[in-house]
């Protein structure tokens, strides 16, 4: 069975990340991938919207898959269905990515084993900006 990583290990992983990219980040600034974006570049987090035919979100180059992404991606914040994190876990074991972040609503306990089997640090069925205000100063 899953669980989460401990508050500790949780704000390491927040601490360490300078560059975040968003999966599934929305240019539609009702969404709330769109609202976490804009927050993590408050906190001074660079925000890597990703997201298929979308030139921009929030001043920041968009880019259509993971594997386009040119910047050093320290952890991915993912905005789409549970049922897409198998694939977007395999897509960061292939790219040798060390995190990845599943927003509030989404879990699978494939995708979280398939993680850890890869040394990947995942956080499943939490708000990332729940928890860094939450664990961070």
């Amino acid at each position: 069975m899953f669980r989460n990583p401990d508050d500790e290990q949780i704000r390491t992983l927040l601490a360490r990340a300078k560059n975040i990219a968003v999966l599934g980040c929305s240019p539609n600034p009702d969404r709330p991938s769109h609202r976490i974006a804009r927050r993590l570049q408050q906190w001074g987090y660079r925000m890597i919207p990703v997201r298929p035919g979308v030139a921009q979100v929030l001043g920041e180059k968009a880019y259509a898959r993971l594997a386009d992404v040119p910047l050093e991606i320290d952890l991915v914040d993912v905005f789409r269905a549970a049922k897409d994190a198998p694939g977007i876990v395999e897509q960061c074991i292939a790219l040798g990515l060390k995190a990845v972040w599943f927003q509030q609503g989404i879990r699978s306990e494939a995708a979280a084993e398939r993680a850890r089997a890869a040394r990947i640090t995942i956080v499943m069925d939490r708000c990332i900006s729940s928890e860094h205000l939450r664990l961070m100063p």
